[in-house]
């Protein structure tokens, strides 16, 4: 009997690339309204996981489930969004508008024509709100700081209301107060909406202030628990040695 609280299923994961093995022996589950943060070293392997847990990539064995269904099956996209890396880099001379670059997030649960009616304008207009970009809404997308157009792009991956939130690595090249407000605002998703969070990050600060727990990857899953479960492990000794007790205080 299937688990509804399971959001996320991966089991016995292997891939390789180019005759080299990245990932091995992947097993880990997400659970509805988990903040989980996928962690490890440079060529861990976190972003190959990530690609194939949109089935975007193929694993050479292994499966992933995706609200109970195989990916490779998986057609209801609306209700996952994706942040990828560096989404913020922008030409500044990008002609379209803050509320048509989140009205994109809306596109894949339109049948043709597809055409925006009152309810998705609303949406649309929710999910500025919730980032706190509503009074930027015919702003040119490429006029906005790099902290701003990361609120749009997280308000385009709420527009269609998902269950689930990936996030790679999306805070590389912002300074650290937009880094702060960036994490306050997906603390304040994750606990209001209940939506479930999966968020590859290199930042420490994030693991300890706002997610509940942590997948730890060097090509196996070295850890995969509750966040304090993790502060106090030898894994977490080993990865931020003597300076583990002040980085894992929770703020």
């Amino acid at each position: 009997m299937s688990d509804n609280n399971v959001q996320i299923e991966v089991r016995d994961l292997y891939f390789n690339y180019g005759g080299n093995l990245v990932l091995e022996d992947i097993s880990f589950e997400v659970r509805k309204g988990d903040f989980l943060a996928l962690i490890g070293p440079n060529g861990s392997g976190k972003s190959t996981l990530v690609k194939i847990m949109l089935g975007l990539l193929s694993p050479d064995s292994g499966s992933v489930q995706l609200l109970g269904q195989d990916v490779k099956a998986f057609r209801e996209w609306n209700r996952i969004g994706y942040i990828p890396q560096k989404a913020t880099d922008l030409d500044p001379l990008f002609p379209a508008s803050v509320r048509e670059v989140v009205a994109m997030g809306l596109l894949s649960s339109m049948k043709f024509p597809r055409f925006m009616k009152r309810g998705a304008m609303d949406a649309i207009d929710e999910a500025l709100a919730l980032v706190g970009m509503e009074e930027f809404r015919s702003r040119r997308i490429g006029t906005l700081s790099g902290g701003q157009q990361q609120r749009v792009f997280i308000a385009r991956a709420l527009a269609s209301q998902p269950s689930i939130l990936i996030l790679d690595e999306p805070t590389t090249g912002v300074d650290a107060t937009t880094q702060t407000q960036f994490y306050d605002i997906l603390d304040h998703i994750n606990r209001e909406k209940m939506i479930t969070l999966v968020l590859v990050t290199h930042d420490i600060g994030v693991v300890t202030k706002h997610v509940n727990k942590v997948a730890c990857l060097n090509r196996s899953l070295v850890f995969h628990g509750d966040h304090e479960e993790f502060c106090n492990s030898v894994q977490a000794a080993r990865l931020f040695g003597p300076e583990v007790h002040i980085i894992c205080h929770k703020h």
